[in-house]
């Protein structure tokens, strides 16, 4: 990890190496505490916030949806990480604000825990790398989605994820593909997955995936483009047989996917259609295309 200079705790920013919490932090033991992953890019305006309003909008869905009382606005926070990333002087990079039941209290029940909110800003190239990468089918199936809230970015829900993953790497793969409990694609570890079929972009419905903004944007740039896109229920056969795939998330970005257990997908990777959706999104996230500045917020003008 490359490390910066600040990191913003409780409403205010202190040194990378004094950013501590204690060993009995409540979240620590019980895994319960809300986060984001955001990116920002350089652009000819300075560095600007990809879908920062989205970002800091789910953050507090997800507060709000495990019992958390935060200390402060959405406004506040959003001007926290502008804050973060403008001291750390750093032109692009990546966005951690976490909530989390902080010391004070043990058992089950966090109320009576303080809430506490760090924010950490760093330079992050994309999760998976630049090259096609190759996915292997998990033995672990996705949380069920009576069990928990699958479209929050809930800290615990990561261990799962760290499970797919780890089997994954250490069988040779890049990355990791879930099923949920009815062997429907689910998605990756940190990623939502797409796959293109006659010319037509599919995707897993929501339900028991996380609703990623990265999804949620690439669904709206294909649409833009003239690219059909439907949310629909998928089978492993849909991938192993489909003319392209790619996962996407603020870390992964647009990564295209060159085979699913061993099997080969399409005929040339990154595939037409990825291409150009990678393309694109890259172009928005650097303000190369002005239909879609509105995600963006500049860090010099906040």
């Amino acid at each position: 990890m490359k490390e910066t200079k600040y990191i913003w705790m409780d409403g205010k920013l202190v040194p990378w190496k004094d950013a501590k919490v204690h060993v009995l932090c409540h979240s620590l033991h019980y895994g319960l505490g809300v986060f984001e992953g955001i990116r920002f890019y350089e652009t000819d305006k300075g560095p600007a916030v990809f879908r920062l309003k989205d970002h800091i909008k789910r953050l507090f869905d997800g507060a709000k949806k495990t019992f958390m009382e935060v200390p402060f606005s959405e406004e506040e926070i959003s001007q926290a990480v502008i804050e973060t990333i403008a001291k750390n002087e750093i032109k692009e990079g990546y966005v951690r604000p976490i909530f989390f039941y902080g010391y004070g209290k043990m058992g089950l029940d966090p109320h009576g825990a303080p809430v506490n909110i760090s924010i950490a800003v760093w330079p992050w190239d994309p999760f998976l790398g630049e090259d096609a990468i190759k996915v292997k089918t998990s033995s672990f199936i996705r949380l069920h989605p009576k069990s928990t809230r699958a479209e929050c970015k809930i800290s615990g829900h990561y261990v799962n994820s760290i499970f797919a993953s780890c089997e994954a790497k250490a069988e040779g793969y890049r990355e990791a593909l879930l099923l949920d409990y009815n062997d429907n694609i689910a998605e990756g570890p940190g990623e939502n997955i797409f796959i293109v079929r006659g010319g037509k972009l599919l995707t897993p419905k929501l339900g028991n995936i996380l609703e990623g903004i990265t999804r949620k944007s690439i669904i709206e740039i294909a649409k833009d483009e003239g690219i059909e896109v439907e949310e629909t229920t998928l089978k492993q056969e849909d991938i192993y047989g489909a003319e392209e795939s790619f996962f996407t998330g603020t870390a992964a970005e647009v990564s295209p996917i060159a085979s699913l257990d061993k099997k080969p997908i399409g005929k040339e990777v990154p595939g037409p259609i990825t291409k150009k959706l990678k393309e694109t999104f890259l172009d928005i996230v650097h303000d190369r295309n002005k239909k879609y500045e509105k995600w963006l917020t500049y860090v010099n003008n906040s």
